[in-house]
């Protein structure tokens, strides 16, 4: 979609995220599906209810966005 991350854009982020992997079942979206999720609301300025499902569930997103805000 428009105003997602690039493939480029990705390499280069994606190695100074923290890794944060716990064990067990996999994750069901990926990070970059939740942090493109964070950029579109951030641009949009919708509510976190409207994010789109391709970013994965709202509030697992806006979890996301509240862990990093700090």
């Amino acid at each position: 979609m428009r105003g997602d991350l690039t493939d480029t854009q990705w390499a280069r982020l994606e190695p100074l995220l923290p890794k944060g992997e716990k064990p067990g079942r996999p994750q069901a979206w990926t990070r970059r599906q939740l942090i493109d999720g964070i950029r579109w609301r951030t641009r949009t300025g919708t509510p976190w209810r409207d994010v789109p499902e391709r970013y994965g569930p709202w509030g697992r997103v806006y979890d996301l966005f509240r862990r990093w805000q700090a």
